[in-house]
């Protein structure tokens, strides 16, 4: 989320064994593994299965970030969520997710990572239920904290049981490939899905849905292979700094990305997360047993990725944002247009990524996430140039379809540079790393360029949004046109910045990332997938 053949979704793996693989006795998925011991690898056929239920997981955490916001007017209108609150309900669920991603990842390390794996999506799955059954406000944001738990609990553990399960060399740089993809893909699904159900069903399906697949995720959780686990102890005084920190952090981000970088509740939020998770480095400096290993961040490789992916995150969960505003209110889209609109960038992802994972084996990972990078910010200018009138078909999808090569390209990459050569008591918090720069990046990216369009719009009509509104209410022609104008301008630089921030993981990835391609391991047991 293996080509030359376009990479296949979730549901076209297995075609020829996922049956006979669900009915099997499961001989040859790995019984819990003892600290120090090596699971033994799955039988062939079990790993379509495998690679099935990992990208079944990640396309539906990484689609919970969005799916929701399509149904937010429907929400408000049926719980009479005040506009205060409203924001909460995609809030709540990046704070928690964001915040407790360092944490989920090492007790997999900790515990292991197919049992927090599963208790994450079991989490993850009875919270949509009670999402989709809020009678009011507040029980809707309480079950979206919980999914963000479930959500934190399953996400990193879900790459590190990839590096457990599959071989190396093709089958796991397969495998890579598909979860690098669904992380890409789930986003654009996301807002498919939700003006889809939100129009044909109702807003509560938006939650409803998650069920079913999180009770197939775990139904078939036991052909994932665990593997040897940290013999140490839970970091209690990290626990408590790190999550607090990231959790302070993004709640910075967020806020003041709406109310202003000099608000009293901005500054006080960034003071507290500087003070913690400073104090949590100093922690993880000196304790025996730390909940992140400063070791991980020895190697360029590695240190690199993180860096990269806060940048292609930053950049990347912000273009959702602006193009469904200008789709939505500029060119007059509904909400399910506007999904069915987003799908050349889904298919560019998934080619890519599918590219990208053969190509790993031949080049090294530089070679591939330098043009990819390239190509997004060449993506990221063209959409620079929209105005009030640009066609969908000679402007946004070649625009789209381009962003997403790039970013598909990019994705697997560094998706191994993550978590490669780290050794198996390390997997899951090394995973976590990865999943927390994004979330991170995307935050941070969607708060900074939010402003950068909003000041850029209302220095061409004071209070354009509020203006477009006014004329849309008066039907005033004149006042639609300048506000949409201004909006468009906005957006169009805050197009240009995205392409700043993916020319910034360009300069990160040329300079810092120096990897030889990904070898195939010459005594990997044979593996076929699909």
């Amino acid at each position: 989320m293996d080509t030359p053949a376009p990479v296949l979704w979730p549901g076209q793996f297995c075609q020829r064994t996922f049956w006979s693989t669900c009915m099997s006795a499961d001989s040859a998925t790995a019984a819990p593994v003892r600290p120090g011991t090596p699971a033994a690898p799955p039988t062939s056929h079990h790993l379509g299965l495998a690679l099935f239920v990992i990208a079944a997981a990640q396309l539906v955490v990484v689609l919970d970030a969005t799916i929701t916001n399509i149904a937010l007017p429907s929400i408000q209108t049926d719980l009479d969520v005040s506009d205060a609150n409203l924001a909460w309900i995609v809030n709540s669920y990046a704070l928690a997710f964001g915040g407790l991603l360092l944490l989920g990842g090492r007790t997999g390390d900790l515990f292991g990572r197919r049992r927090m794996f599963q208790t994450g999506i079991g989490i993850f799955t009875l919270a949509s239920l009670l999402g989709g059954l809020a009678p009011n406000e507040a029980l809707l944001i309480s079950a979206r904290v919980l999914q963000g738990i479930g959500a934190a609990l399953a996400a990193p553990n879900a790459l590190a049981l990839i590096t457990t399960t599959f071989p190396p060399g093709k089958p796991r740089n397969t495998a890579m490939g598909v979860y690098a993809a669904m992380g890409g893909v789930g986003a654009t699904v996301g807002l498919l899905l939700g003006g889809t159900l939100t129009d044909v069903l109702s807003w509560r399906w938006v939650f409803f849905i998650n069920v079913p697949i999180g009770l197939v995720v775990l139904a078939g959780t036991r052909s994932l292979v665990e593997a040897e686990r940290d013999p140490g102890r839970v970091d209690v005084p990290g626990a408590v700094t790190g999550t607090g920190g990231l959790i302070a952090l993004v709640y910075g981000i967020t806020h003041g990305g709406a109310h202003g970088w000099s608000d009293s509740a901005t500054l006080t939020a960034f003071a507290v997360a500087a003070v913690l998770l400073v104090t949590f480095l100093l922690i993880q400096a000196r304790t025996a047993h730390p909940m992140m290993p400063l070791r991980l961040f020895q190697d360029r490789n590695r240190s690199g990725s993180y860096a990269t992916m806060l940048l292609i995150g930053a950049g990347m969960f912000a273009t959702f944002y602006f193009l469904t505003l200008y789709m939505q209110l500029i060119l007059g889209y509904s909400p399910v247009r506007t999904g069915f609109a987003y799908l050349p960038f889904s298919f560019g992802i998934a080619i890519a990524a599918g590219v990208s994972s053969k190509l790993v084996t031949h080049v090294a990972p530089r070679v591939i996430a330098g043009p990819g990078l390239l190509a997004a910010a060449a993506g990221m200018l063209w959409f620079a140039a929209l105005d009030p009138d640009s066609p969908y078909a000679g402007h946004l999808m070649p625009a789209m379809f381009l962003t997403g090569l790039g970013l598909g390209l990019s994705f697997v990459p560094m998706t191994l540079g993550a978590v490669s050569d780290v050794a198996h008591e390390d997997s899951g918090i090394a995973s976590a790393l990865l999943n927390t720069a994004q979330q991170i990046g995307g935050a941070l990216g969607l708060a900074v360029l939010s402003t950068i369009a909003t000041s850029t719009a209302d220095n061409k009509l004071s209070e354009a949004a509020g203006a477009l509104y006014q004329g849309l209410a008066t039907n005033d022609i004149n006042l639609i046109a300048r506000a949409q104008d201004a909006l468009t301008h906005g957006y169009a630089m805050a197009f240009a910045a995205a392409a700043a921030m993916f020319l910034a993981g360009l300069i990160v990835t040329a300079t810092a990332i120096n990897a030889a391609r990904q070898h195939h391991t010459e005594d990997a047991p044979p593996a076929h997938i699909g």
